[in-house]
């Protein structure tokens, strides 16, 4: 193609028709636009769960909970595996409580688990809380489970509520599911959790390990961090 044609045919044609540009920049991945993106989703898909489920003032998450954790997993739209019996897998966020404040977000999966899903539900919402500061190394570690690693019970609702019976004052981790607008009370016994180094790598840039995270050591901070962050610390005021 000479120099004549070249010059009638629209930049964005040139562009993408030169071998300079062919394939994006040197180093530059075409899907990576496409999975940050997805992480970018997830996020958003963590504050939406969020916000529902503390709006409901007598069936959300009570606020001195979250306002004393050591840290908050929020996990939207975990599914029911259709090969395993009441198995579940599921994609989220994981932030703990620092010196400074609240940590970015962590990416981590949740997988397995074979009791407590309850008949006609697909998918759920879930936060988990933690309350201890060892209930939260366990993140740091790449893989646990819950109920064997770390004891997990299901948490009491009502914006002013306390954790009363035996199981939720030694639990560790209190849990908190809704499908469809309703309080779900699913169990999470035996089920595992490990962060994603992947999602991480994509959404902050490099590679990045839990840790990394937590203390800050990110390449770079997307917007929406910070507003999951503020969503949080906006129902404990």
């Amino acid at each position: 193609m000479n120099m004549g044609k070249w010059a009638a045919l629209p930049l964005a044609v040139v562009l993408a028709l030169s071998p300079a540009f062919a394939g994006g920049p040197r180093g530059f991945s075409q899907s990576a636009g496409v999975e940050s993106a997805d992480q970018v989703q997830k996020v958003q898909d963590c504050i939406r769960a969020l916000d529902e489920m503390m709006k409901e003032s007598d069936k959300s998450i009570p606020v001195g909970l979250i306002r004393d954790c050591a840290g908050i997993a929020i996990l939207p739209d975990v599914i029911k595996a259709g090969f395993v019996v009441g198995g579940r897998f599921g994609r989220g966020v994981v932030l703990i409580r620092t010196k400074n404040g609240w940590s970015d977000p962590v990416f981590i999966d949740i997988k397995g688990g074979s009791v407590g899903w309850q008949a006609g539900v697909q998918s759920a919402d879930v936060i988990l809380v933690f309350r201890t500061p060892r209930s939260v190394e366990n993140i740091t570690k790449g893989k646990f489970t819950l109920g064997a690693d770390i004891g997990i019970a299901a948490g009491p609702l009502g914006r002013t509520a306390e954790a009363s019976t035996d199981t939720q004052l030694k639990a560790e981790i209190l849990s908190y599911s809704r499908s469809r607008g309703l309080y779900a009370g699913l169990s999470f016994q035996g089920s595992s959790i490990q962060d994603d180094p992947k999602a991480n790598g994509q959404f902050y840039g490099g590679t990045m390990s839990a840790p990394d995270v937590f203390e800050g050591k990110v390449a770079r901070r997307p917007e929406i961090a910070r507003k999951l962050i503020d969503e949080i610390v906006k129902f404990t005021k």
